[in-house]
């Protein structure tokens, strides 16, 4: 199997990366582009085996299964040249929640899907959030989840949900990483404690924290109430945070889905022009 990479940015490297070390595919087994080609060469240094191709027809020539890694208003313009490039039997795979399958089904005749993935598949671990087009049969729907599951576990999700499981999958990591950050300063600053003390503490407690979930030893409920002993010190600190917390991530996912809406509505205009 053949698999193609149209853009090496971010998150493009990063499915590149975790395919190959978890040895679903072979580096021959790629070949790439970037509309930058330096960056796609220097994935190349990295992984010699890959092919670096000068066009996104030369991936398409090449590939069985093809990977968009490019932004949302990036697509129309990418795919009209080169849309009948595509054979029936290739799979089109995007990684982006503004653009659903049943858009893409209207410009290209090729089988599509989405995959939209987490920096956490890097580690080879949490969820890539699945949705296929109608042309996609068992055999193809299989075929796309078995590569995946060698990075993560593929969760099929239906359209009206892909925006906020995006924003947990996806965007989540960084959310928490924002509020890890300030959890550790404000120990910096209240305390004699180090930097580099609290990080590596913050850390670990992190690992523990995530290994307590997966194990299933506790649901966030029950580890509260764990925690929190009557009279306790942990008590007075959750104190703090049912004070101060209010609707913040309320207005969160208010904010992603306002952008997302944005973003919707002119990628709409694009595929209806």
């Amino acid at each position: 199997m053949r698999i193609g990479v149209i853009g090496t940015g971010s998150m493009g490297k990063i499915l590149i990366d975790s395919f190959i070390e978890s040895n679903a595919i072979n580096p021959s087994q790629l070949t790439i582009t970037n509309r930058t080609l330096q960056k796609a060469d220097e994935v190349k240094s990295k992984y010699p085996g890959i092919t670096v191709a000068n066009s996104p027809e030369k991936v398409i020539d090449q590939a069985e299964i093809i990977f968009i890694c490019v932004k949302p208003l990036q697509f129309e313009s990418l795919l009209m040249p080169i849309r009948h490039h595509l054979s029936a039997n290739q799979i089109l795979i995007s990684i982006t929640s503004p653009i659903s399958v049943t858009e893409l089904e209207t410009i290209v005749d090729c089988k599509v899907a989405r995959a939209i993935p987490s920096i956490t598949n890097r580690a080879l671990a949490g969820s890539v959030l699945l949705s296929f087009g109608d042309r996609c049969n068992s055999n193809d729907r299989l075929k796309i989840k078995t590569l995946l599951e060698h990075i993560a576990t593929p969760l099929e999700i239906e359209e009206n949900i892909t925006r906020v499981s995006s924003d947990i999958v996806s965007c989540g990591p960084a959310f928490f990483s924002y509020l890890l950050q300030g959890f550790i300063d404000a120990a910096v600053r209240q305390t004699d404690i180090t930097k580099e003390q609290a990080t590596a503490l913050t850390t670990e407690m992190m690992i523990g924290l995530g290994n307590l979930l997966e194990k299933g030893v506790f649901t966030l409920p029950a580890l509260q109430e764990r925690v929190c002993v009557p009279g306790g010190i942990t008590g007075e600190g959750i104190k703090v945070l049912e004070e101060e917390l209010g609707e913040m991530f309320d207005h969160l996912f208010e904010k992603t889905h306002a952008k997302y809406y944005e973003d919707r509505s002119k990628i709409s205009k694009q595929f209806k022009s």
